[in-house]
């Protein structure tokens, strides 16, 4: 019998069953429902709702289930979800007192801390993941510091860069997701548990005690908003397909930049796959999958969206659909993560190519605008002198290295000998004068700093990861 099935006199329609049944997809949440079930049996105790012999025969069956389910994760089975499973087994185990578990609670809050719970200690996890990637960009950077490549806009060739400079561009995307990230847990860590079905207990429970046993900062406000608000899905949701988004972005640049038209690297054997036709091939299986999954994050993000866009308050079934989408973006994001983290540093990226495109002179036709406005040529008048003297060279099938100085002086008076130290792709970056530029000198700075707040970040999180609840810790209260 379900656990709200007291009054009814039929059995449930058998469809009915299928179609409302949540175990499949919730049976991941088992651990956060005990450490929450632990939590709530406390905060019965201090009131008196349990005595020391209760709370011993209570913490005895705990460690039982816990034990058996570690040992065989298919005993989850023969429930209708997972808060129903666990408060059934203990039931068996003890009897009449198991029938007091559940005073004071409702499924509403019991799926609200249970998330919470899980979700923390996934953020936590995910950081962590986010934190090594970020390690592995910040050393390709200070590797490539100085190793030239040309840059684009629009696909095409724009001005002289670097490698590195392109890591360090990627990092600071991954350092405003692991921004987003700490900014999430905030609204996550707020603990719902006393809430009820939506209008909390008249039993007296002591929602700040919970609150500490379970280490949550602060306790929700309101009973309604509690068991209905799922926010922190939403957030979580979007953080997962920016962050996922950024790594196609790079997945991109991968797949282009191994291509036979670029040449700018080459695919570990043991990160990408060949064809079952053609025998010279190397795919970039990680690249394009990367740039494939990323679609089913966003749609998982849109798919709760439309879900919670016009529910009343409080709880409402459709809710319980938020955890597949975001249990599937988990896991996706950690396996992303664990494949790049091995996956970039073993990518040979070949020096000379960049340079050989690099060398492009037209890609320093900035540089000389700029070169003529440092003699007081107005911008526009510059560019006008550059533009007409890129079309020279075309037409003569030239590049900027090959004309002489009276060439040069055709165009502007402005041009002097001193023109030609500008001409390589190498001394247009260390030309660059502005902070967040290409130049390895202000690089390096760059690149300190940020290896800097990585690990500051780094210690924060681990700080946060330490601070989680642990079965065994809340059990050992019990006696």
């Amino acid at each position: 019998m379900a656990l709200w099935q007291s009054r009814w006199t039929k059995s449930l329609n058998k469809d009915v069953e299928d179609f409302t049944f949540s175990l499949s997809f919730d049976k991941r949440l088992w651990k956060a429902d005990l450490v929450g079930t632990c939590a709530h049996l406390l905060t019965l105790k201090k009131i008196g709702m349990f005595n020391s012999n209760e709370m011993q025969i209570l913490r005895d069956a705990i460690l039982d289930l816990n034990s058996s389910i570690l040992t065989d994760p298919n005993i989850i089975s023969d429930a209708e979800d997972i808060h129903t499973f666990i408060e059934e087994k203990l039931t068996q185990k003890i009897g009449d007192i198991g029938k007091k578990i559940h005073t004071g609670r409702s499924r509403n809050d019991q799926v609200a801390i249970d998330f919470r719970l899980y979700l923390r200690e996934e953020v936590c996890e995910i950081s962590s993941l986010l934190i090594e990637f970020r390690a592995v960009l910040l050393s390709l950077a200070k590797e490539h510091i100085d190793t030239v490549m040309p840059g684009y806009t629009h696909l095409q060739h724009a001005q002289p860069v670097t490698l590195g400079h392109y890591f360090l561009a990627y990092d600071s995307m991954f350092e405003r997701d692991l921004e987003r990230l700490g900014d999430l847990y905030k609204r996550l860590d707020v603990m719902p548990l006393g809430s009820g079905a939506l209008a909390g207990s008249s039993i007296p429970l002591d929602r700040e005690y919970t609150a500490k046993l379970l280490k949550f900062s602060k306790i929700s406000q309101n009973s309604m908003d509690a068991v209905s608000d799922r926010d922190f899905a939403l957030e979580f949701l979007f953080f997962a397909s920016l962050t996922y988004l950024h790594l196609s972005r790079l997945a991109e640049e991968i797949i282009l930049w191994s291509s036979q038209e670029f040449s700018f690297l080459t695919l570990p054997e043991e990160y990408s796959t060949g064809s079952s036709m053609m025998p010279h091939k190397r795919n970039p299986d990680v690249a394009e999958l990367t740039r494939g999954k990323v679609g089913k994050i966003i749609g998982n993000l849109m798919d709760l969206f439309i879900t919670l866009k016009a529910l009343p308050l409080s709880y409402n079934r459709d809710i319980q659909e938020d955890k597949p989408l975001v249990f599937s973006a988990v896991d996706e994001l950690k396996l992303a993560f664990k494949v790049w983290i091995g996956f970039l540093p073993k990518i040979e990226f070949h020096k000379e190519n960049l340079k050989r495109f690099a060398e492009d002179s037209f890609l320093l036709a900035t540089d000389l605008a700029e070169y003529l406005v440092l003699k007081g040529v107005p911008f526009r008048e510059a560019h006008k002198i550059i533009g007409d003297l890129v079309r020279y060279c075309e037409e003569k099938k030239k590049n900027f290295n090959e004309l002489k100085i009276d060439e040069w002086k055709t165009f502007s008076p402005f041009f002097e000998e001193d023109v030609f130290d500008l001409l390589s792709p190498e001394k247009s970056v260390n030309a660059k004068k502005t902070f967040g530029s290409p130049n390895p000198k202000i690089n390096l700075k760059v690149l300190e700093t940020k290896l800097s707040s990585l690990e500051s970040l780094k210690e924060e999180w681990e700080e946060r990861r330490k601070n989680l609840p642990t079965l065994e810790e809340l059990l050992s209260k019990f006696l």
